[in-house]
């Protein structure tokens, strides 16, 4: 997935500004992709060169405009066309699958408190994730309402859960990594029990 394709997702629901977008991504739990300003913006400007996106000026103030970007119909064809298209399977990186390789390499309670505070934040992920599923459940996302009020009503219950069920996967992931986490503390403690026998 690009950056390129989160945003026209988002601007299928509404116009918005680069600053709208930047305040939308940064650090969003409704979300499932992150993105810093520093991409957002030369990003806009490649898919707006492209003919993805319009970027239209309205006025903010005597002397000010922003420019608002809206899809375009090009725009929605290379959705569609990646929406409808299998993806290919990302490589690994993960930070704390990388430490927890290399755990031998120092004493089993530091491990277990690096283990602790990564289970922490994925129970506080898997929270986050269930409470926006229940928002998007009830249709209480800003960002749905816009997208629902051009879709027939009748739609609109099925829209919302299949957003929804986006997630449920979340907090799945997240549950199944604290679980993970604490097998890993518990593999830990037999290991460093074992060497004092």
């Amino acid at each position: 997935m690009s950056l390129q394709h989160a945003l026209l997702g988002v601007l299928e629901a509404r116009p918005m500004s680069g600053y709208d977008l930047v305040q939308y991504f940064d650090g969003s739990s409704g979300y499932v992709w992150a993105a810093p300003q520093s991409q957002i913006y030369p990003t806009l400007r490649r898919m707006e060169q492209a003919g993805l996106i319009v970027g239209d000026d309205e006025p903010r103030g005597p002397r000010l405009t922003r420019t608002v970007y809206s899809v375009t119909e090009k725009g929605l064809v290379e959705l569609r066309n990646w929406l409808g298209t299998p993806g290919k399977p990302q490589p690994v990186r993960d930070p704390l699958l990388l430490q927890a390789l290399h755990f031998d390499m120092i004493d089993p309670e530091q491990a277990r408190m690096v283990l602790q505070e990564f289970i922490r934040e994925q129970e506080t992920a898997a929270e986050e994730a269930e409470r926006h599923r229940d928002l998007l459940l009830h249709q209480r996302t800003p960002l749905l309402v816009e997208r629902l009020a051009r879709r027939d009503p009748a739609d609109h219950d099925h829209i919302a859960r299949i957003k929804a069920h986006v997630f449920d996967g979340l907090a799945a992931v997240a549950r199944t990594r604290a679980e993970w986490a604490r097998e890993g503390r518990r593999l830990l403690a037999a290991d460093e029990s074992s060497d004092t026998d």
